[in-house]
């Protein structure tokens, strides 16, 4: 693991160890540890108990894989082509409350989707899988391909796979292919009142 990554308090390993690397092996992920992954997000806190999250995937030697890469903009479907699977988080964008006549608007969404997320990519690194999010996509062609009704939230999505070498990847994003540091608390925590310095 690289030196750039040091928790300042205890923590467990699992959060310093996941990142998101580019490079992926190709290998074939099999259904039970892919239904792994989904079932630990699952399990993700949620307002209400709202379970928002919705997961569209596909593997890479199935018939829907295609359909999936080719949402992604060039510079990620180039890596993203060597992933194991590919998935497409939504969130639903109302809920029923118990008793009501109506659904109502869900603000907590795409947290709670996000929540999801974390879960999904924690327990990948503890399988050992990789997992990276990926902004770079057209939603609007995802709601048309994958059939995402309205009332539903394209968010993000996901390559999952066995991590490879750096330099298997295009020499541009080989100097990118490593942990991330984080802010410092002070930076995203403060006691009883907004205290962060404007960026």
């Amino acid at each position: 693991m690289s030196q750039t990554r040091q928790s300042t308090h205890a923590i467990h390993p699992l959060f310093i160890n996941r990142w998101s690397p580019r490079a992926f092996t190709g290998e074939p992920i099999d259904q039970g540890t892919l239904d792994s992954l989904f079932e630990a997000a699952r399990w993700a806190p949620s307002a209400n108990n709202s379970q928002p999250w919705r997961f569209i995937y596909a593997r890479n030697d199935s018939a829907h894989w295609g359909s999936l890469l080719e949402l992604l903009n060039e510079n990620n479907r180039r890596w993203a082509a060597k992933a194991s699977a590919l998935i497409v988080l939504v969130s639903k964008t109302s809920h029923w409350r118990p008793g009501a006549s109506e659904a109502t608007h869900l603000r907590s969404h795409s947290l709670d989707a996000g929540a999801a997320w974390a879960s999904l990519a924690l327990q990948a690194e503890h399988a050992g899988w990789r997992s990276h999010a990926i902004g770079g996509f057209d939603r609007d062609k995802a709601r048309e391909v994958l059939g995402v009704p309205e009332g539903y939230q394209v968010e993000i999505a996901i390559a999952i796979g066995r991590q490879a070498a750096r330099e298997t990847l295009s020499i541009e994003l080989q100097a990118r292919e490593q942990p991330t540091p984080r802010h410092p608390l002070p930076n995203v925590v403060a006691e009883g009142r907004f205290a962060f310095e404007a960026t």
